[in-house]
């Protein structure tokens, strides 16, 4: 079936509906490219100040990397005007929320049994700032093109992004307390995070990401 025939059988799948899915392919594959940068420079910041908070924002980045490709895959040939690949994408999604909670749970444990403390850095402030300026910005346009596309899968993509300006918000303010001792902020900045994770990914599981 050619794609004007399937545009017809799905009303949905106008010509203003397709480009909103190559936008948000677009987006999503522009995503990709900051995030590894993001990534690679928040686990080594993390790392070298032994910031469970920071460390584990670098990872969300690998988690929001998941989200990304998931709705690169959603909207790429004969999975664009699949409905099936859809409910795939969104389940994906919700999944990708999941992975990181169990994480920064065991390592707050392991560092507050070790004893560790998280130690400012610079580098970390500079990138997670960066994050909390752009973040924003992409993940309310992508929940915008997922209410357009009603596709639960971008919305959640894009409810990452927002939680990822949250997470970097989270753990700027850990980074700056730990300067002034309050070295705790930073695992309950961490675990918050987990929580926040676990519920999200239930929403995203449910369909409920792109209504809100």
């Amino acid at each position: 079936m050619v794609p004007d025939q399937r545009i017809q059988e799905l009303p949905a799948a106008s010509a203003e509906w397709l480009r909103a899915a190559r936008a948000a392919r677009s987006l999503s594959v522009a995503t990709l490219a900051w995030l590894g940068v993001e990534s690679t420079l928040g686990l080594a910041a993390g790392l070298a100040a032994h910031s469970v908070a920071l460390i584990g924002w670098g990872l969300s980045a690998f988690v929001e990397a998941a989200a990304s490709l998931i709705v690169v895959w959603r909207f790429t040939g004969a999975r664009t005007l699949s409905p099936s690949a859809e409910s795939t994408a969104r389940r994906a999604v919700a999944v990708s929320f999941w992975l990181l909670a169990p994480y920064l749970v065991l390592h707050v444990a392991h560092d507050l049994d070790a004893g560790h403390r998280a130690l400012p850095s610079v580098l970390g402030i500079v990138v997670t700032t960066v994050s909390l300026v752009s973040m924003p910005v992409l993940g309310v346009v992508k929940r915008r093109l997922g209410v357009r596309l009603a596709s639960a899968a971008t919305s959640g993509e894009g409810t990452q992004n927002l939680l990822c300006a949250v997470m970097a918000a989270g753990v700027l303010a850990g980074l700056w307390l730990t300067t002034v001792g309050w070295w705790w902020v930073d695992p309950m900045v961490a675990v918050l995070l987990a929580a926040v994770a676990v519920r999200e990914g239930r929403r995203a599981w449910h369909g409920h990401a792109c209504c809100h």
